[in-house]
């Protein structure tokens, strides 16, 4: 079977800041907890009167009671400054909290929405895209979105509000000293804007090398078995320390120009300082300005470029916040191209009849894996497939449990269409034991009852049937014993006879297997082989054949050579008849069948 095309995606691409249709629909995944988000906005103003009130009760302490000596007045200024503290201090634990709370709240739903979302899809998707890549999705991409409301979003309006009630005061108390301020804002916003695209291009390699670094990292630990049978350690270490340095230096880039950002803004609002002590100073010594004036406003110039000097850390959480929504709204958006249909059709009879009626497939293209593929298989009937590498044996079995659909002709199951068919009704009726067998990381009774309805009586009678119960006996804790992932606490051949005792829990009235006996030892592959027939007893068989020898017993076999049935019959029959198929037999090719 070739290869289906690995389809692209650059996780480096990094977006605007904000865009207003992403936050759109984060605002909707956000809805089902409206009540925490409008509960933290409504506790911006409060907190930003608080704020704006500490510098305000400085000034009335300064002229009001020190320079006149009041100290009783001056206690109960700094009562009530306590107090804004003790409010201010309450009100942002709240905040944060609720903030926190948000954005888990969030996280978990959109966690929740993908991998239900991941399931619907079909597994021809999962053939084209990445482990790796769908895993960031559901992991960090969510968390980048979940900063967008504990440390970008909310942070902004927060900020804003702030901003907001700084110049309405400012402009209230001295409208000349405000002026006087704001004369660094066309300076400070250009320095921003700089450093912001500088910035913003660093991030981007940042994102580049790390996702470099991690594909490299992945692959290594994949293949660590063959890193050491071919002494390649060094090689790799290298080669690992190279990219290591490239993100080191990326990450160093990006962090000496939010730096640069950090202090351009401090040293602007030096400035703005002290123009404000040399204007405000003058204005003092003139009579129109109070020392206690000039005390607030250094601290409100001060709560003016604090947002902003924080700029360079909320735009770059909001860009990758951003881009993560992308990445997740474009995978939610992607629906499944296999999926039950609305109006679907039961068969009269669950018989276990298959047929393939001029079956055309490609999986790229219009290269044909399938070429008017016609055969049938009666209920009841063993049959085996067998044709070289690539002649589409496993596609077959991809076409008749619906992992992909067919380009041309139909695919019957029981006299029903398997696009008519309710998707998991067909494949619990159609059932796949591969060649290397899949159990879950769990104990061994849940991987014998994927569906949870087996019951400890079809289980105890599945394993009797599949050779397997010696071997749940020899197990320390049973039925109950934790298996490690991809099993490896467990032999090929013990995976693959609780994966037939699986089967016979299932018990599909069509079985397909893929040969189950390779790669084991003699001892393993006579027990798999009775377990095996005893399988086979009374249901519809094929029989994927990698090993002629493996199906002599087969009441048919098909051969496939270029994307069709070429010939047919029992082993013997096909043999005499000298055809392809004597001649693979002949020329022992029965091992390099795929």
């Amino acid at each position: 079977m070739p290869e289906p095309a690995i389809h692209e995606e650059h996780d480096d691409v990094l977006g605007r800041a904000f865009d207003r249709r992403l936050a759109g629909r984060l605002w909707a995944t956000a809805r089902a907890h409206h009540r925490l988000v409008w509960g933290s906005v409504a506790l911006f103003p409060f907190i930003t009167l608080l704020e704006l009130a500490q510098p305000y009760l400085l000034k009335i302490a300064i002229d009001d009671h020190i320079l006149h000596a009041d100290w009783t007045g001056l206690t109960a200024v700094a009562v009530v400054y306590a107090a804004v503290l003790g409010a201010l201090y309450g009100l942002r634990l709240m905040e944060a909290f609720l903030m926190a709370l948000t954005g888990q709240r969030v996280i978990h739903d959109l966690r929740a929405r993908l991998f239900e979302h991941l399931l619907r899809l079909e597994a021809g998707f999962f053939d084209r895209t990445p482990v790796g890549r769908l895993m960031t999705r559901v992991l960090s991409d969510v968390e980048a979105v979940s900063e967008a409301f504990t440390s970008g979003l909310f942070a902004v309006v927060a900020d804003v509000v702030t901003l907001v009630g700084v110049v309405a005061i400012m402009l209230w108390m001295d409208w000349r000293l405000a002026l006087v301020t704001f004369a660094i804002v066309p300076v400070l916003f250009a320095v921003a804007g700089y450093f912001r695209i500088r910035a913003r291009d660093a991030y981007r390699e940042v994102r580049r090398r790390l996702a470099r670094l991690n594909a490299f990292l992945q692959e290594s630990i994949q293949g660590m078995a063959v890193i050491q049978l071919f002494a390649r350690e060094a090689h790799e270490r290298a080669e690992f320390q190279q990219r290591n340095e490239d993100y080191r230096r990326s990450l160093f880039t990006s962090t000496r120009f939010e730096a640069s950002l950090y202090a351009g803004v401090e040293a602007l609002g030096s400035v703005a300082l002290a123009l404000l002590v040399w204007y405000g100073g003058g204005r003092i010594l003139d009579g129109a300005l109070t020392f206690g004036a000039l005390v607030a406003f250094i601290q409100y110039t001060n709560r003016f470029f604090l947002p902003i000097r924080d700029l360079g850390a909320k735009y770059t959480v909001m860009q990758a916040a951003m881009a993560s929504a992308e990445r997740i709204y474009s995978l939610l958006d992607r629906g499944p191209e296999v999926e039950t249909p609305r109006a679907t059709r039961a068969p009269a009879a669950a018989a276990g009849r298959v047929a393939f009626e001029g079956v055309w497939f490609a999986y790229a293209d219009e290269r044909w894996v399938l070429a008017d593929c016609s055969f049938t298989v009666t209920p009841g009937e063993h049959v085996a497939l067998v044709g070289t590498t690539g002649e589409g044996k496993s596609t077959c079995v991809r076409l008749l449990n619906r992992t992909w659909d067919v380009g041309r002709g139909r695919v019957l199951v029981d006299g029903v269409d398997v696009r008519e068919w309710d998707l998991g009704r067909l494949r619990r009726h159609v059932g796949v034991i591969f060649q290397d067998p899949v159990l879950f990381t769990g104990s061994v009774e849940s991987n014998l009852t994927l569906d949870g309805d087996g019951g400890r009586v079809a289980v105890e009678r599945a394993l009797s049937a599949a050779n397997a119960a010696a071997l749940v006996e020899r197990l320390p804790q049973g039925l109950a014993t934790p298996l490690v992932e991809r099993a490896a606490n467990l032999s090929h051949g013990e995976r693959q006879l609780l994966a037939i005792a699986r089967a016979l829990v299932y018990n599909p009235a069509i079985l397909v297997l893929d040969e189950a006996t390779s790669s084991v030892d003699p001892e393993s592959e006579r027990m798999i082989r009775d377990a095996m027939a005893r399988l086979m007893a009374g249901r519809t068989t094929i029989t994927i054949a990698h090993r002629l020898s493996t199906i002599h017993d087969a009441d048919r076999i098909l051969v496939l050579h270029r994307g069709r049935i070429h010939e047919e019959g029992t082993h013997a029959a096909l043999l005499k008849r000298g055809g392809l198929y004597a001649r693979l037999h002949e020329l022992g090719a029965g091992a390099a069948l795929g």
